[in-house]
């Protein structure tokens, strides 16, 4: 995939090729990643979009190895972090990258912080451990963080606990943890999630801010559209586990050619059409059906049980990845030679 249209790419500084990550259970194998290859660039910022349980986190979680085995274990694949592989790496190795080189913002910060360490604990351990500081200057660097990421009185909220703070608040935290130790790469699972608008605009602000003046990568996961749209350089769209397209953010939005994709960018509610549909008592548009099971996936393309323009040979084999012009790249059997 090529990285370079981004204005702030520099060079790719992470490479994910043919990914699969696993599940062995007693009801079968889950193939929750298969097949998934992508780069980052330094300073870009890529979106991962998709329905929930399309395999975003899971992603994720294997870039950092932090797939829990069993029953979970990556079967397949390369992830090169400046043209290291991580999956090659000793567990001491991989321990001294996780949350210095490569940081993550988990999904849920109420359950990711520890409820019996006060915040100012959780967030200096990080330095101790990876920039060898001493207590006293972990302190001063976590209310610096917590200040930079808009945490009021941060003197006082250093000392407090998570349940003492709001879910806004647990989740700036969460960035600041993140942030702490100025990573090469973030990965943040839908740091916006359950956040107002006001304290969403922040916290989407404050990430740019941070590919601004570090050049961090930032992979991004979430589903919704508008936080991509916002952001990001660029988009990947997961469905079952796969990638069905990836472009530039433009280009996914102005002239998205998977039926997938033009499904999701069809379900948005948009104001200059809300008034028509009112007046016509239109429905929005909707993804017929559901989504598969991951231990019962079709024989072809995961997505034609789905799919309004099904063929012949949708039900039978599977689509390669084709790209249809630089940088677009297209799953599906509508665009195979």
């Amino acid at each position: 995939m090529n990285v370079s249209e981004s204005p702030y790419v520099a060079e790719p500084i992470l490479k994910i090729q043919n990914l699969k990550t696993y599940f062995y259970t007693s009801d079968g194998v889950t193939k929750a990643v298969d097949g998934m290859g992508y780069e980052i660039g330094k300073g870009e910022v890529v979106g991962l979009v998709g329905e929930s349980g399309c395999g975003k986190t899971v992603s994720a979680l294997s870039i950092l190895r932090l797939i829990q085995s069993p029953p979970g274990r990556i079967v397949e694949g390369r992830i090169d972090f400046w043209e290291k592989n991580l999956l090659d790496l000793s567990l001491k190795e991989m321990e001294d990258i996780r949350g210095n080189e490569i940081s993550m913002i988990f999904q849920e910060p109420m359950t990711s912080l520890n409820p019996i360490f006060n915040i100012g604990d959780q967030i200096g351990e990080s330095l101790r451990v990876h920039q060898g500081v001493s207590r006293k200057e972990a302190l001063e660097k976590t209310v610096e963080m917590l200040r930079m990421v808009g945490i009021p009185s941060p003197e006082k909220r250093v000392f407090e606990y998570p349940h003492q703070l709001s879910g806004g608040m647990r989740q700036r935290v969460m960035i600041a943890m993140a942030l702490s130790c100025d990573p090469k790469v973030l990965i943040a699972d839908e740091p916006t999630t359950a956040l107002d608008v006001t304290i969403q605009a922040q916290i989407l602000d404050l990430m740019l801010r941070l590919r601004e003046e570090l050049k961090t990568a930032i992979l991004l996961i979430t589903h919704d559209l508008g936080v991509i749209a916002e952001i990001a350089d660029r988009v990947i769209v997961m469905y079952s586990g796969k990638m069905v397209e990836e472009a530039k953010v433009r280009t996914i939005f102005k002239d998205p050619q998977h039926p997938y994709t033009i499904g999701l960018i069809g379900s948005i509610p948009r104001l200059d059409r809300v008034a028509k549909k009112r007046k016509k008592r239109e429905r929005l548009q909707e993804i017929p059906g559901v989504v598969p099971s991951l231990y019962q996936l079709p024989e072809g393309c995961n997505f034609e049980p789905r799919c309004h323009r099904a063929m012949g040979v949708c039900r039978t084999e599977e689509p390669g990845l084709r790209e249809i012009e630089e940088g677009h790249f297209v799953s599906c059997w509508l665009y195979q030679e």
